[in-house]
């Protein structure tokens, strides 16, 4: 097999060596090519990967390149993980949605659409390279944020073979297997939403594949102390946790405190986005200094550690983040997610995990051709949603509201067209206002110009 990565010069890409490490063996993978078109970048990050590989005595080769077209070439299958504009570009929506009054968050709301502008149109050219230089039947597995609105675009634009990853779909799933110490192989659960915007309402152990048979885990923990103190529900209130009787995707904390997660980001001196940019800089500056790759990688090592320990710290009120250890071989991350489903599809080892595809029927008052989070089989013969049927009134409303701005939104960026863009923004529920949605619009094209062209 070979196996391409799209932006491999990302931090996160060492992160995907374990994984794969473990895996090799089953996918039959002989070729393992990162691509990224910041040449320096990808060499500290890809010289990482290598480190990381011949200490875990991987059986794979690691290859660098700055060409897509030779990356894409005869790959079995690609995973996309790019940041168009880099770590500033995110800096800088985020301070342009603080300096009009709302939430700046790269992956909800207005800076969500603005990363949207610069990721879906590079995703779909490299997917349609896939579709014309890949080999029949690659897949392509889009990390790229906003993740569910990407995958939306390239659906509308008629990719089929495009996959929504993101592991906070499966955050639920984890933390049961975490908690009662049961593998992740022996649950399933019912997640629901969109990207960001999920709800799991149940997580049953040892069921059949039509999910009967098994037994539920999840209500009675939701009613259990320690278990909700050992994950991020504490970030909602009692009554909320309540109201919605699921596990809350940690985004919908946007949703549900939106005046009073806006003051307190608003009110730091630095961004989370300037706080990346920052970190990431520091630790490229620091892989710079030195050519000994244990070095590098030890460098590599503490600097996401701290970066991960920030993460939506304004949630938490200067809790430590809540990290179990996993159990057994489980791996968390956006690696286990999008290898599970690639060694699925290549042995027909059956495979179940949240990911954003067409609904097709599967949440009753979702249109079919809606992208989707949710609960699916994968296996040799692609991937199958599970039945969600109805679900409560108030969680498919939000999720209706925020799906009809990624149709528009996706339309929009499609078209290069700001009046969609505007429409889009006015009927998002953390936007709402039409001045203002022009405002925003109007900010992200000149600001992002060299990435997203001319609108009309």
């Amino acid at each position: 097999m070979k196996l391409a990565i799209i932006g491999g010069g990302s931090v996160r890409t060492p992160r995907l060596i374990p994984t794969l490490v473990q895996r090799a063996e089953r996918l039959g993978l002989r070729e393992l090519w990162l691509m990224d078109i910041q040449a320096e970048k990808l060499d500290l990050i890809g010289g990482i990967c290598q480190t990381m590989a011949q200490q875990l005595n991987a059986s794979f080769d690691i290859r660098f390149t700055t060409d897509a077209l030779e990356a894409i070439s005869d790959a079995d299958h690609v995973i996309t993980s790019i940041r168009p504009a880099y770590e500033s570009g995110r800096a800088i929506d985020e301070r342009i949605c603080f300096e009009h009054g709302v939430l700046g968050q790269e992956t909800t709301g207005a800076a969500g659409f603005a990363m949207a502008m610069r990721s879906a149109p590079a995703i779909l050219e490299y997917a349609r390279l896939v579709e014309a230089h890949g080999k029949p039947g690659a897949w392509v597995f889009n990390f790229t944020n906003p993740a569910g609105l990407v995958a939306q675009v390239l659906h509308d634009a008629g990719i089929r073979r495009i996959v929504g990853i993101c592991d906070s779909a499966n955050k639920a799933q984890h933390a049961v297997s975490r908690y009662m110490k049961i593998p992740m192989n022996r649950l399933q659960h019912d997640v629901y939403g969109l990207n960001h915007l999920s709800w799991t309402r149940s997580v049953v152990a040892d069921a059949d594949p039509d999910g009967s048979n098994g037994e539920e885990l999840l209500q009675a923990l939701l009613h259990d102390p320690d278990f909700v103190q050992k994950t991020h529900m504490p970030m909602f209130a009692p009554g909320l946790r309540e109201w919605q009787g699921a596990f809350m995707n940690e985004y919908l904390h946007y949703y549900y405190y939106r005046d009073e997660v806006f003051q307190l980001l608003r009110g730091k001196s630095e961004s989370r986005g300037e706080e990346v940019a920052r970190l990431t800089g520091e630790m490229l500056d620091q892989l710079r200094q030195t050519s000994v790759e244990e070095e590098r990688l030890a460098i590599y090592r503490q600097m996401m550690e701290q970066r991960s320990k920030s993460y939506m710290a304004h949630t938490r009120g200067g809790a430590d983040r809540v990290d179990m250890k996993p159990v057994g071989d489980d791996i968390e991350g956006y690696a286990a997610v999008a290898l599970g489903c690639i060694e699925a599809i290549a042995t027909g080892a059956a495979h179940y995990t949240g990911l954003n595809v067409p609904n097709n029927g599967m949440i009753e008052g979702m249109d079919s051709e809606d992208i989707v989070e949710i609960a699916c089989w994968v296996g040799q013969d692609g991937i199958r949603p599970i039945h969600i049927g109805e679900i409560p009134d108030h969680q498919l409303q939000l999720m209706r509201d925020v799906k009809l701005y990624e149709r528009l939104a996706s339309q929009a960026i499609l078209q290069k067209s700001r009046a969609l863009a505007v429409r889009a923004l006015t009927v998002h529920p953390l936007v709402g206002s039409y001045p203002l949605a022009e405002k925003l619009v109007d900010a992200f094209i000149q600001t992002h110009r060299e990435w997203v062209g001319q609108w009309q």
